[in-house]
């Protein structure tokens, strides 16, 4: 059955005038098609002008949020269109149906997903791929007589970082520091990294459980002097995973973000790092993990 168009006649004035608005909006029922009329009246101040007559078209999808958007003008509020642009890139970006397809088929052909996943970084590669700012030269790890309960990590930066970069680092030790004072490096239990690829993930709880629990017990604050930097920390476990975790997000940043020449785990002195100054002195300050 051919569906009703769907129009409005609206009577508008040149200036404020009383404006009256007719819409009909069909709507399909189960046995007929009804018509549904909605009828809006709004009286300003008279001015001597003529009215004039106006056809706007109404989409199907249209809620009660526009009409109350729109002002005499006949135009959105601010409010209204940032709440529009919103929800496009809600429907841009946190819901994409190609993502959800090609991981629902991964576990039955990961050969084809893998080829999809690949296509489609080829296809949006321009906002995928970001330019890099940091060093090309792969940052040195050193580790000097390093005791997990009482010791220094030490940075040395190819040029003295500045603001945005500090950020950076201090927020990847953060992250670092929480995900370990919780537990979440644990070498003794690593059930998913240690399952063939080809096969679909299982986990057990109970091993899980009763596995003996890690944890990151200290760390003090990022200190600061012109290109070194240094941090506290007391682990308390033995675990080298932990370390790890730390010099791979330090790797990328040095590659991708700000160069880190070296990084050592240990030790009392470094270089020409000066003890006892303060946030007064040229080229130290203090930040806070």
């Amino acid at each position: 059955m051919e569906a009703l168009p769907i129009f409005s006649i609206s009577l508008l004035p040149w200036r404020k005038f009383p404006t009256t608005e007719l819409s009909f909006i069909p709507c399909r029922t189960h046995s007929s098609i009804a018509v549904k009329s909605h009828l809006r009246v709004t009286t300003a101040a008279l001015a001597d002008s003529s009215p004039r007559t106006s056809f706007r078209d109404y989409s199907e999808d249209q809620d009660d949020d526009s009409e109350e958007a729109e002002g005499d003008d006949g135009k959105l509020s601010g409010r209204f269109r940032a709440r529009g642009r919103q929800k496009e890139e809600e429907k841009d970006y946190d819901r994409d149906p190609e993502i959800a397809d090609i991981m629902g088929s991964f576990m039955e052909d990961p050969q084809k997903a893998q080829s999809r996943v690949e296509e489609r970084i080829r296809k949006k590669r321009n906002k995928i791929l970001q330019t890099k700012t940091g060093n090309v030269t792969p940052m040195k790890v050193t580790f000097k007589k390093f005791d997990f309960s009482n010791s220094y990590m030490w940075l040395e930066f190819y040029h003295p970082p500045l603001t945005k970069d500090i950020e950076l680092i201090c927020d990847a030790i953060r992250s670092w520091h929480i995900i370990g004072r919780l537990g979440g490096c644990n070498s003794m239990n690593m059930q998913l990294s240690q399952l063939p690829l080809d096969k679909r993930p299982t986990y057990d709880a109970i091993q899980g459980a009763n596995i003996t629990p890690t944890t990151f017990y200290n760390i003090g604050d990022l200190e600061i002097q012109e290109n070194l930097a240094r941090i506290w920390v007391d682990i308390g476990t033995a675990e080298p995973l932990l370390l790890d975790v730390l010099v791979n997000a330090l790797t990328n940043i040095s590659s991708d973000y700000f160069g880190i020449k070296q990084a050592v785990f240990g030790g009392q002195e470094f270089e020409d790092w000066k003890e006892g100054l303060s946030t007064d002195d040229s080229g130290y300050s203090i930040h806070k993990i």
